[in-house]
């Protein structure tokens, strides 16, 4: 029977400890009814809850096959989105903090999107003919459904490869956004020329480019990053070539070319993972993503006497993720145990029904 709303204020000043007893207490009276989904990048003290984990890819594959009630989305923004977009109706997708929001995605905007495609209508005619939209997850449900509406798809960063494979069968050139970087080493990876990518920067006139440019490139590439990821730089790598020469390299995707070029290996933070858990006893690794995850990974393979190192100097954490803290995951859920449907993610009808044409392609294709 639903009741009163708990305010948050009762929670702010509650203790970590105190938190995760009212959690594991509100998960308990929930049941089957909800569930706990965490991407990688979540911090120690909710991750320690979930249901689920995995990547943006995987995330999206496990929130389409959820049953509960609830999809507690202990991420993003976006990834809440997500898990609306590809849930059954009946099924409500909720965020713990309506603040954890994503730097990269906030780099495209549909306003500014829609203006970059009048502009290269002026250049080559129907973009419609000559352009596949990609969108990267890691952006607003509104784009997705501009890719959907035209012709496009979404990517994660395990799949941008193939989804470019397929967006170039299709037509002549692609049109990639929010993230500059991924598109980059994804086109790269395709044999696309370096010169061919030419980045977009939707705050100038024609992104910055002549027609010429414009007509030239395979691929535009929207002039976004993600703030952790610009973090590492070669001089990371070449640092710890020099002091550990057998060691190995492991970079995401989102970082720059540079990075990505002198990495060992490539890919996204589901091959990190599995790619350090494969490998030999005694080996030792410098990882470049997110540090929540590059330390869970230290310990879990410590026993096998492998040292993984983060790539930066500084410290680099996901802040917006970081948001989501034991004190509004307990709020949330002890509202949920009271009937009570606080921070809701419902994208509108008809942008989730194009957005969930752009992300079928994408699991079809992937």
């Amino acid at each position: 029977m639903q009741t009163a709303t708990i305010r948050f204020d009762r929670f702010n000043d509650l203790a970590d400890d105190a938190c995760q007893e009212r959690i594991q207490a509100a998960r308990a009276r929930l049941g089957s009814k909800a569930v706990l989904l965490c991407h990688h990048y979540q911090r120690a003290d909710v991750y320690r809850h979930a249901d689920l984990t995995g990547d943006s890819l995987k995330l999206s594959r496990l929130a389409a096959q959820a049953d509960s009630q609830y999809i507690v989305f202990c991420g993003v923004h976006f990834m809440a989105e997500v898990a609306d977009i590809l849930s059954r109706p009946e099924q409500i997708s909720i965020l713990p903090d309506l603040a954890a929001g994503c730097s990269m995605a906030d780099m495209a905007s549909l306003a500014k999107v829609e203006r970059c495609w009048r502009e290269l209508r002026e250049i080559v005619g129907d973009p419609d003919r000559v352009y596949t939209p990609v969108t990267y997850i890691n952006s607003a449900a509104d784009l997705k459904a501009f890719c959907g509406e035209h012709g496009g798809i979404v990517c994660t960063s395990s799949n941008a490869r193939k989804i470019l494979e397929w967006s170039v069968a299709r037509r002549e050139k692609v049109l990639f956004f929010p993230d500059q970087h991924l598109g980059r080493w994804s086109g790269h990876r395709m044999g696309i020329p370096l010169e061919r990518m030419k980045v977009w920067d939707p705050d100038r006139e024609f992104g910055g480019l002549t027609p010429e440019e414009i007509r030239d490139a395979r691929m535009l590439l929207w002039k976004g990053h993600c703030s952790v990821h610009q973090m590492f730089q070669l001089s990371h790598i070449e640092r710890f070539r020099k002091q550990h020469p057998d060691g190995i390299v492991i970079a995401h995707p989102e970082c720059n070319f540079d990075v990505c070029s002198h990495a060992d290996y490539v890919g996204s933070t589901e091959y990190i993972l599995k790619t350090v858990k494969a490998a030999p006893p005694g080996t030792r690794w410098l990882v470049g993503t997110e540090l929540n995850l590059v330390e869970r990974l230290a310990e879990e393979v410590k026993p096998e006497g492998k040292i993984v190192q983060f790539m930066a100097s500084t410290i680099c954490m996901c802040s917006t993720m970081q948001r989501i803290d034991p004190q509004h995951l307990a709020w949330c859920l002890e509202n949920l145990a009271e009937g009570n449907v606080v921070n809701r993610i419902q994208v509108p009808g008809h942008e989730a029904e194009l957005a969930r044409i752009a992300l079928n392609r994408m699991l079809e294709v992937s």
